[in-house]
Parts: C-alpha cells; structure tokens; sequence
C-alpha cells in the first residue's frame, strides 16, 4: 500500500497526447473520404455502407500486413512521412490482385511513449496511400504501451477491405494455361520485404543510412525507404477490360515464391532475366551482401512489383491500354508445360 496518489500519466501514458493526435489527424482521414463512408473518426467502429458503391454481387475481400524491419530504417533514419504509404501498399496490392477495389482500410500504430509529431507525419503518409489506392481511411488504434518498445521505436499494422464482382475474381484458374503471357510491372525499389537482410548488408559494409548511397546521389536512408508502389491506377484499366487471368504481388519471396500462388498445377513460368536489368539498389544489395542470382530472386523483388497473366491474343490489347495510361511495363515471360520449379528462369 501507498499513499501516494497515482495517474495514468504517472506509469507513462499520456491521454492528452493521444487526444492531440486525433484531432491533427482528423484533416487526413477526410481528404480520404469516398462513396460509402458514413461518419467520422473518434467511433468505436467505422462505418462503410457497401450499398454506395454500385456492386451488383459483391464479393470481400480483406487483408492485414506489416512493413517489417523497414520500421527500423524509418526510426534511426528519422523519415516517417512514408512508412504509411509502405503499410497501405502491403495491404491493398494483395487486394488488387484478386480484381478488387479498395474501399477502406484502418491502422494500428504501437509504441512505449507517444511522440504526437512522428506519429502525425506516420499517419499522414498512411493517408496518403489511401488517395493513392482510392480507398478511405475510417479507424485505427493508437496504443501507447510503456515498457514494450524501446525509445523512439513503433510498430505498425494495417487492415484493408475491398470488393469485386462474384464473376470477376482473380485468380481465374480453369482458364489459364500454356501460352499465355506474363506482364510485369516495375517496382520502386525494395519496396517492404528483405529489409532484416538489407539491414544486415548495411551495417557489414560500415555504412550509416545518412551516408551518401553507394548507387545514387541520395542518402542511403532516403533510398531505402521509397516507398511501395501502390499498383491500384496501373491495374484499373485492364480490370474493367477484363483482361487479365491473374495477378501477382511480388512481395517476400520474390517471383519464386509468390507467382506459384496464382498458377495451375500443370503451368509452369518461364520468366527471361533478360528482359530487365536489376536496378541499382539490388545490383548493390547482390555485390555488397554477396548473395547468389537465385537467393536475389527468392528474397526480393529485383524490380518487378507486380505480374499480371493474360491470353496471348489479348496481350497486343494489354499492351496497348497499359501504353493509354502511360503505364511501364514489359513482357517477362511466359506460361509452359509444367517442370520440376514451378518457376523457370532462362538467360540466366
């Protein structure tokens, strides 16, 4: 027993921080405002009314990520503006690649003392990413947990909803087979995944992320955390033109392991490392951690962020509405026979 009165704030939770959040934030929440949302943050629940948004046989689709050790970049670095588009990108590619539209997605943000200023530039990128995928921001959860994190360290996780039409479901399995074409979109670098490898690679080179980058005039910090492309306007067009049999985010695992995810059993991918060249921050990764050709392509993405299948005949038309958009691409391989790996790599 003691005599000595106590508080929330004695054992290092701060309610007024918390409160000051919420009402910085609030700003950004409503710039992500679409057909479907009702209310505004400060509820116990969000609200979304899926009837607003022209469905005929809607179909959820949901999905929960992380951005890993990037965090721990983002924290010594001192950049916290883009972190959140990282943790929206996560979540909604895998969507997207399903043929789904974002529609709204909330974030837990967790951490041993409340630093109201980062968690502000945190959220206001998680904002951002939402414009970017045309989804609203309705909730999310501040925690403020004294002994759990170290100073100056959050974690970060992000839940995200969409639609898509019962007919319009992707993977489309029954329908893909030899032959059919293989379309990649580029990546913007290492996007979320491979970041405790990176990490490691950096600190055996002696290097601190405020040093000049060894393949750019950046930072290394500044290069390592551009954020994930958010593939929502450069998959719309061939959606609605029902182009595509399947798509891929090549998240951890790389092509390896995440294009088998959307294949038949009988199809295997013949994918030409040819047809692109490893961008600079991988082709430094590889040198300096020294990691074979092989382990490269199962870890990271290696500079294509998404595959997308479509029908050989209707890759002229793909090809074209990408081009309309102003969309990068390129032809990365093809669907075989199936062999031993699932994925094949030629002109290795």
């Amino acid at each position: 027993m003691t005599s000595k009165k106590h508080t929330y704030k004695d054992a290092g939770v701060n309610i007024e921080a918390g409160d000051e959040l919420v009402e910085r934030i609030k700003s950004f929440a409503s710039s992500t405002k679409r057909e479907g949302v009702l209310g505004e943050l400060g509820g116990f629940g969000g609200l979304f009314n899926l009837g607003e948004c022209n469905f005929k046989k809607p179909i959820l689709v949901s999905s929960t990520d992380g951005v890993g050790t990037k965090l721990k970049i983002a924290q010594e670095f001192g950049k916290h503006d883009t972190i959140g588009i990282d943790l929206v990108g996560m979540c909604v590619n895998d969507i997207i690649v399903q043929g789904a539209e974002p529609l709204f997605f909330l974030d837990y943000f967790a951490t041993g003392k409340l630093d109201v200023g980062v968690a502000e530039q945190v959220i206001k990128g998680i904002a951002e990413g939402c414009k970017q995928a045309r989804c609203a921001l309705i909730g999310g959860e501040t925690a403020e947990m004294p002994g759990m994190y170290g100073n100056g360290e959050y974690d970060l996780a992000g839940f995200s909803v969409g639609a898509v039409e019962a007919d319009k479901v992707l993977p489309k399995m029954p329908s893909i087979h030899e032959g059919d074409v293989l379309i990649a979109l580029p990546s913007s670098g290492v996007h979320s995944n491979g970041y405790s490898l990176v990490r490691k690679i950096v600190k055996d080179s002696g290097l601190s992320y405020g040093d000049k980058s060894p393949f750019s005039n950046n930072k290394l910090g500044e290069d390592l955390l551009e954020p994930t492309i958010i593939y929502y306007k450069h998959t719309r067009s061939l959606l609605k033109a029902n182009n595509l049999k399947a798509m891929a985010h090549i998240t951890g695992g790389g092509i390896t392991e995440n294009l088998p995810r959307v294949l038949p059993e009988n199809c295997s991918a013949e994918i030409d490392l040819a047809s692109w060249k490893f961008p600079p921050v991988f082709e430094w990764l590889q040198k300096a951690g020294n990691i074979d050709k092989e382990e490269m392509l199962r870890t990271f993405n290696c500079g294509v962020g998404m595959i997308m299948v479509c029908s050989g005949n209707q890759y002229d038309v793909a090809k074209e509405i990408l081009k309309m958009d102003g969309i990068q691409h390129f032809k990365i391989g093809r669907l075989i026979e199936r062999q031993e790996q699932q994925v094949v790599y030629i002109n290795t």
